[in-house]
């Protein structure tokens, strides 16, 4: 591709690299100039344009973006979309809601190829609602070399996409909720905990309301028949062998690891009963605001296994925003 300024003589089939006001002629940026441009620059009294030539190996913006977008979503399945090509960028937009899976060695390779090819995600993980935007993939020249572009679109290709969503595969919870009788809004939690199960595509089938107590809550633990089992204390889980996680071993459940490294969110602890998700929730969940029970929440749901190695991962960018109805916050 050939870039600058050129006569007019030689700017026909140019792509105009600035826009030009020059007494009645206004052309924006990125337009492919005519004949008729031509022709109304040299009555403007204008000598010269700068342009961008494409060579007969040069791939234009808008095709080159929607191939290496095309590329990146070759194998995903139907919950990626692909907007049209504009000003040489493609997006890569959710149909269903879930949780983002990106594979980060494909991105990577992809965004080494060549600086003018470029490809931003959001974080691996991330919760997407129906209609976010996964990725956008924009090309910064007016063109690239044809060779360039393939080897772009190799880099991003993968068996089962680059891009995509993981959906809910659980599609039922059971939210046990133990009160002492001194809970403020003991509804409040509940909603909580249900916007953000409906926004993952799971619905919340049962609620059930026991005294804090350790044979009351394994009673409940026993009758729960939902794909995912939630309990959310009405005084937190301050040890291994407290009243919720210890009611779901004497149950025959089991506690695979109590605490987190993200704050809020730190007393939350994950375990199976009868081949299903447990997680004891913080207290915390009581809130909207974004927690390490979130993190968990959402994977499991998606059907993405949990490990406590995976939870101790999750220190780094784990300091969340301080949720300031938190009975201790962090600062007093």
């Amino acid at each position: 591709m050939k870039f600058g300024a050129v006569s007019l003589a030689e700017a026909e089939g140019g792509i105009l690299a600035h826009s030009l006001r020059q007494g009645d002629v206004r052309l924006r940026k990125g337009r492919v100039l005519s004949s008729d441009d031509i022709t109304q620059l040299q009555r403007a009294g204008v000598a010269e344009v700068v342009v961008a030539l494409l060579g007969a190996q040069d791939v234009e913006e808008n095709a080159a973006a929607l191939r290496v977008a095309s590329a990146l979503v070759d194998g995903s399945g139907d919950d990626v979309e692909l907007t049209k090509p504009f000003t040489g960028r493609v997006n890569v937009i959710a149909t269903s809601p879930g949780i983002a899976r990106i594979e980060a060695e494909a991105i990577n390779a992809l965004n080494a190829v060549d600086p003018m090819i470029t490809c931003a995600t959001v974080a691996p993980m991330n919760r997407m609602e129906k209609g976010g935007l996964l990725a956008t993939i924009k090309i910064i020249s007016y063109a690239v070399d044809e060779a360039a572009l393939e080897r772009a679109e190799a880099a991003a290709r993968r068996p089962s996409g680059a891009i995509d969503v993981t959906t809910a595969q659980l599609k039922s919870a059971c939210l046990i909720v133990t009160e002492t009788g001194a809970e403020p809004d003991k509804g409040k939690g509940v909603s909580a905990v249900e916007a953000r199960l409906t926004a993952l595509g799971a619905t919340l089938s049962e609620v059930i309301t026991v005294p804090h107590r350790g044979a009351a809550l394994a009673d409940a633990l026993r009758t729960a028949t939902a794909d995912l089992v939630l309990i959310l204390t009405a005084s937190a889980t301050s040890d291994p062998v407290d009243v919720a996680p210890q009611a779901l071993r004497d149950v025959g459940g089991q506690v695979d690891r109590f605490g987190m490294p993200v704050d809020p969110g730190n007393l939350l602890f994950v375990g199976k009963l009868n081949g299903r998700p447990v997680i004891g929730l913080p207290g915390c969940a009581r809130s909207p605001a974004l927690n390490g029970a979130d993190w968990v929440l959402e994977r499991v749901v998606c059907g993405t296994p949990v490990s406590s190695d995976d939870i101790a991962a999750m220190g780094v960018g784990g300091l969340l925003k301080e949720i300031p109805q938190r009975p201790q916050p962090r600062r007093g």
